[in-house]
Protein backbone atom coordinates (compact mmCIF):
# COMPACT_ATOMS: atom_id res chain seq x y z
CA UNK A 1 0.00 0.00 0.00
CA UNK A 2 1.16 3.28 -0.95
CA UNK A 3 0.45 6.74 1.10
CA UNK A 4 1.58 9.41 -0.51
CA UNK A 5 1.88 13.20 0.62
CA UNK A 6 1.37 15.59 -2.27
CA UNK A 7 5.12 14.16 -4.13
CA UNK A 8 6.62 12.80 -0.99
CA UNK A 9 6.43 9.63 0.96
CA UNK A 10 4.45 9.75 3.98
CA UNK A 11 4.94 8.42 7.18
CA UNK A 12 1.60 8.19 9.35
CA UNK A 13 3.44 8.64 13.03
CA UNK A 14 5.84 11.47 11.91
CA UNK A 15 4.64 13.77 8.85
CA UNK A 16 2.11 16.31 9.07
CA UNK A 17 -1.35 15.30 7.26
CA UNK A 18 -3.45 17.60 5.74
CA UNK A 19 -5.84 18.70 3.77
CA UNK A 20 -4.01 17.58 0.49
CA UNK A 21 -2.72 14.57 1.83
CA UNK A 22 -3.89 12.00 -1.10
CA UNK A 23 -4.07 8.15 -0.54
CA UNK A 24 -3.20 5.57 -3.20
CA UNK A 25 -3.94 1.88 -2.02
CA UNK A 26 -2.80 -1.15 -4.09
CA UNK A 27 -4.49 -2.23 -6.95
CA UNK A 28 -5.73 0.87 -8.41
CA UNK A 29 -7.98 2.11 -5.46
CA UNK A 30 -9.41 5.51 -6.15
CA UNK A 31 -7.20 8.30 -4.30
CA UNK A 32 -9.24 10.31 -1.66
CA UNK A 33 -8.50 13.28 0.41
CA UNK A 34 -8.11 13.48 4.29
CA UNK A 35 -10.36 15.66 5.99
CA UNK A 36 -9.57 19.05 6.19
CA UNK A 37 -6.81 20.44 8.58
CA UNK A 38 -5.51 17.43 10.34
CA UNK A 39 -2.70 17.42 12.87
CA UNK A 40 0.03 15.24 13.39
CA UNK A 41 -0.38 11.98 14.18
CA UNK A 42 1.03 9.91 17.52
CA UNK A 43 2.16 6.80 16.14
CA UNK A 44 2.11 5.41 19.94
CA UNK A 45 -1.56 5.71 20.04
CA UNK A 46 -2.41 3.73 17.21
CA UNK A 47 -4.58 0.87 17.41
CA UNK A 48 -5.24 -1.28 14.42
CA UNK A 49 -6.41 -5.15 13.67
CA UNK A 50 -3.77 -7.33 11.40
CA UNK A 51 -6.76 -7.96 9.45
CA UNK A 52 -5.40 -4.39 7.40
CA UNK A 53 -2.18 -6.30 6.11
CA UNK A 54 -3.87 -9.60 4.80
CA UNK A 55 -6.47 -7.41 3.07
CA UNK A 56 -4.62 -5.50 1.32
CA UNK A 57 -4.09 -8.36 -1.75
CA UNK A 58 -6.62 -8.12 -3.66
CA UNK A 59 -9.30 -5.64 -3.76
CA UNK A 60 -9.11 -1.82 -3.45
CA UNK A 61 -9.34 -0.84 0.04
CA UNK A 62 -11.98 1.98 0.96
CA UNK A 63 -10.67 5.17 3.53
CA UNK A 64 -12.90 7.01 6.03
CA UNK A 65 -11.32 9.83 8.22
CA UNK A 66 -13.50 10.97 11.51
CA UNK A 67 -12.27 13.33 13.95
CA UNK A 68 -14.39 14.20 16.99
CA UNK A 69 -14.03 17.52 19.69
CA UNK A 70 -11.11 18.41 18.12
CA UNK A 71 -8.75 16.34 19.47
CA UNK A 72 -8.76 12.69 17.91
CA UNK A 73 -8.88 11.68 14.47
CA UNK A 74 -10.47 7.73 13.74
CA UNK A 75 -9.10 6.42 10.55
CA UNK A 76 -10.76 3.17 8.86
CA UNK A 77 -10.32 1.21 6.30
CA UNK A 78 -12.89 -1.50 4.49
CA UNK A 79 -12.49 -3.61 1.71
CA UNK A 80 -16.12 -2.61 0.53
CA UNK A 81 -18.03 0.56 1.33
CA UNK A 82 -18.67 -0.87 4.97
CA UNK A 83 -18.04 -3.27 7.74
CA UNK A 84 -14.48 -1.80 8.45
CA UNK A 85 -11.47 -3.92 8.09
CA UNK A 86 -8.99 -2.08 10.32
CA UNK A 87 -9.43 1.35 12.36
CA UNK A 88 -6.74 3.53 13.16
CA UNK A 89 -7.35 6.15 16.62
CA UNK A 90 -4.57 8.72 16.74
CA UNK A 91 -4.19 11.99 18.89
CA UNK A 92 -3.36 14.53 17.03
CA UNK A 93 -0.42 17.16 17.82
CA UNK A 94 -1.20 20.34 19.13
CA UNK A 95 1.17 22.36 20.52
CA UNK A 96 -0.61 25.40 21.96
CA UNK A 97 -1.30 26.49 18.48
CA UNK A 98 -3.87 25.40 15.55
CA UNK A 99 -4.44 23.70 12.77
CA UNK A 100 -5.16 26.67 10.81
CA UNK A 101 -4.31 29.81 12.28
CA UNK A 102 -7.10 32.64 11.92
CA UNK A 103 -3.90 35.05 10.48
CA UNK A 104 -3.40 32.18 7.71
CA UNK A 105 -6.87 32.52 6.78
CA UNK A 106 -7.06 35.94 6.54
CA UNK A 107 -4.42 35.94 4.18
CA UNK A 108 -5.51 33.11 1.78
CA UNK A 109 -6.59 33.59 -1.95
CA UNK A 110 -9.86 33.17 -3.13
CA UNK A 111 -8.49 30.33 -4.57
CA UNK A 112 -6.99 29.04 -1.61
CA UNK A 113 -10.28 29.79 0.68
CA UNK A 114 -12.38 27.81 -1.47
CA UNK A 115 -10.02 25.10 -1.47
CA UNK A 116 -9.97 24.46 2.26
CA UNK A 117 -13.48 26.01 3.24
CA UNK A 118 -15.54 25.08 -0.32
CA UNK A 119 -17.09 21.97 1.30
CA UNK A 120 -17.82 23.63 4.83
CA UNK A 121 -21.52 23.68 3.72
CA UNK A 122 -22.18 20.72 1.51
CA UNK A 123 -20.76 21.08 -2.23
CA UNK A 124 -21.52 24.86 -2.27
CA UNK A 125 -18.04 26.41 -2.64
CA UNK A 126 -19.87 29.40 -4.00
CA UNK A 127 -20.85 30.37 -0.93
CA UNK A 128 -17.44 30.14 0.56
CA UNK A 129 -16.19 32.25 -2.76
CA UNK A 130 -18.81 35.08 -1.30
CA UNK A 131 -17.41 34.58 1.94
CA UNK A 132 -14.05 35.72 1.29
CA UNK A 133 -14.87 38.55 0.40
CA UNK A 134 -15.95 39.62 4.10
CA UNK A 135 -12.10 38.75 4.95
CA UNK A 136 -10.69 39.85 7.78
CA UNK A 137 -12.30 37.49 10.23
CA UNK A 138 -11.23 38.73 13.68
CA UNK A 139 -12.34 35.11 14.54
CA UNK A 140 -14.05 31.59 12.95
CA UNK A 141 -16.76 32.67 15.19
CA UNK A 142 -17.35 35.92 12.81
CA UNK A 143 -16.17 33.61 10.18
CA UNK A 144 -18.66 31.33 10.31
CA UNK A 145 -20.94 34.02 10.90
CA UNK A 146 -20.51 34.99 7.61
CA UNK A 147 -21.63 31.80 6.77
CA UNK A 148 -24.72 31.69 8.20
CA UNK A 149 -25.18 35.25 7.12
CA UNK A 150 -24.90 34.81 3.40
CA UNK A 151 -27.76 31.59 3.59
CA UNK A 152 -30.08 33.96 5.65
CA UNK A 153 -29.83 36.38 2.82
CA UNK A 154 -31.37 33.73 0.00
CA UNK A 155 -34.48 33.74 -0.97
CA UNK A 156 -36.22 30.35 0.27
CA UNK A 157 -35.24 29.12 -3.44
CA UNK A 158 -31.56 29.17 -2.77
CA UNK A 159 -31.81 27.63 0.21
CA UNK A 160 -34.02 24.58 -0.82
CA UNK A 161 -30.98 24.50 -3.18
CA UNK A 162 -28.62 23.71 -0.38
CA UNK A 163 -30.64 21.08 1.28
CA UNK A 164 -30.50 19.51 -2.35
CA UNK A 165 -26.96 19.81 -2.40
CA UNK A 166 -26.89 16.88 0.73
CA UNK A 167 -26.56 13.37 0.05
CA UNK A 168 -29.78 10.81 1.49
CA UNK A 169 -28.09 9.16 4.46
CA UNK A 170 -27.14 5.53 4.21
CA UNK A 171 -28.41 6.34 0.01
CA UNK A 172 -27.65 5.47 -2.93
CA UNK A 173 -23.92 7.87 -2.80
CA UNK A 174 -22.96 5.94 0.31
CA UNK A 175 -23.23 2.91 -1.58
CA UNK A 176 -21.46 3.84 -4.31
CA UNK A 177 -18.92 5.30 -2.72
CA UNK A 178 -19.55 8.92 -4.13
CA UNK A 179 -20.51 10.60 -0.56
CA UNK A 180 -17.51 13.97 0.23
CA UNK A 181 -15.15 12.56 2.69
CA UNK A 182 -16.55 14.82 4.84
CA UNK A 183 -20.43 13.42 4.73
CA UNK A 184 -18.66 9.68 4.13
CA UNK A 185 -17.02 10.83 7.71
CA UNK A 186 -20.22 11.95 9.08
CA UNK A 187 -22.37 9.09 8.46
CA UNK A 188 -19.71 6.51 9.27
CA UNK A 189 -19.71 8.29 12.50
CA UNK A 190 -23.40 8.13 12.93
CA UNK A 191 -23.38 4.10 12.30
CA UNK A 192 -24.84 4.73 8.82
CA UNK A 193 -22.25 2.44 6.79
CA UNK A 194 -22.76 -0.43 9.35
CA UNK A 195 -26.92 -0.96 8.23
CA UNK A 196 -28.47 -4.26 8.15
CA UNK A 197 -30.59 -4.86 5.34
CA UNK A 198 -33.55 -4.05 7.26
CA UNK A 199 -32.60 -0.83 8.69
CA UNK A 200 -31.08 0.19 4.76
CA UNK A 201 -34.08 -0.57 3.61
CA UNK A 202 -36.20 1.31 6.67
CA UNK A 203 -34.28 4.35 5.94
CA UNK A 204 -34.72 4.25 2.49
CA UNK A 205 -38.43 4.43 2.63
CA UNK A 206 -38.44 7.29 5.00
CA UNK A 207 -35.58 9.27 2.94
CA UNK A 208 -38.04 8.42 -0.69
CA UNK A 209 -41.41 9.62 1.73
CA UNK A 210 -39.41 12.87 2.82
CA UNK A 211 -38.36 13.61 -0.74
CA UNK A 212 -41.74 12.99 -2.40
CA UNK A 213 -43.72 15.53 0.38
CA UNK A 214 -40.79 18.16 0.31
CA UNK A 215 -38.79 17.87 -3.07
CA UNK A 216 -35.59 18.14 -0.82
CA UNK A 217 -33.64 15.29 1.12
CA UNK A 218 -33.22 14.93 4.59
CA UNK A 219 -30.87 16.92 6.76
CA UNK A 220 -29.50 16.19 10.19
CA UNK A 221 -26.25 16.95 11.44
CA UNK A 222 -25.19 13.06 11.68
CA UNK A 223 -21.92 13.78 13.87
CA UNK A 224 -24.60 14.84 16.92
CA UNK A 225 -27.09 12.01 16.30
CA UNK A 226 -26.72 8.02 15.85
CA UNK A 227 -29.01 5.33 13.86
CA UNK A 228 -31.86 5.09 15.93
CA UNK A 229 -31.86 9.00 16.43
CA UNK A 230 -31.76 9.81 13.15
CA UNK A 231 -34.69 7.71 12.09
CA UNK A 232 -36.72 8.56 14.82
CA UNK A 233 -35.94 12.41 13.64
CA UNK A 234 -36.99 11.39 10.11
CA UNK A 235 -40.10 9.62 11.29
CA UNK A 236 -40.98 12.57 13.07
CA UNK A 237 -40.18 15.44 10.88
CA UNK A 238 -41.84 14.16 8.02
CA UNK A 239 -45.20 15.69 9.46
CA UNK A 240 -44.23 19.22 9.68
CA UNK A 241 -44.84 21.65 6.83
CA UNK A 242 -42.52 22.69 4.16
CA UNK A 243 -42.15 26.01 5.52
CA UNK A 244 -40.70 23.91 9.22
CA UNK A 245 -38.29 21.95 7.46
CA UNK A 246 -36.75 24.20 5.43
CA UNK A 247 -36.30 26.06 8.54
CA UNK A 248 -35.14 22.85 10.51
CA UNK A 249 -33.00 21.60 7.60
CA UNK A 250 -30.99 25.21 7.57
CA UNK A 251 -30.37 25.27 10.93
CA UNK A 252 -28.99 21.58 10.63
CA UNK A 253 -26.84 22.74 7.97
CA UNK A 254 -25.40 25.80 10.13
CA UNK A 255 -24.53 22.47 12.91
CA UNK A 256 -22.79 20.98 10.08
CA UNK A 257 -20.68 23.81 9.16
CA UNK A 258 -19.59 24.85 12.49
CA UNK A 259 -18.20 21.29 13.15
CA UNK A 260 -16.84 20.91 10.02
CA UNK A 261 -15.03 24.61 10.58
CA UNK A 262 -13.63 23.24 14.12
CA UNK A 263 -12.61 20.59 12.06
CA UNK A 264 -10.15 23.29 9.99
CA UNK A 265 -9.29 26.03 12.51
CA UNK A 266 -8.86 24.65 16.17
CA UNK A 267 -10.54 26.01 19.01
CA UNK A 268 -7.22 27.59 20.13
CA UNK A 269 -7.29 29.70 16.87
CA UNK A 270 -10.59 31.34 17.83
CA UNK A 271 -9.09 35.10 17.52
CA UNK A 272 -6.53 36.88 16.39
CA UNK A 273 -5.31 40.46 16.40
CA UNK A 274 -5.81 41.98 12.52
Amino acid sequence: MLLQHGRNGLDLGTDILDRSFAIAAVNSCESVRSPRGLGKADAQNRERTATMESAASGTPLFFCFSRDRGSDLGFSISQGKHSPLAFFHFSLWNSGGAVIEMQAVNSMSYEQFIDVFGNVIEKCPLIAAAVWTKRPFPSVSALEQNFADFIDSLPRSGKEGILRCHPDLAGRDLLRGTLSLESQAEQNQAGLTTLTAGQRSQLSELNAAYKNKFHFPFVICARMNDRESITNHLSSRIHNSPEQELQIGIKEVLKICHLRLLDIIRPAAHSTKL
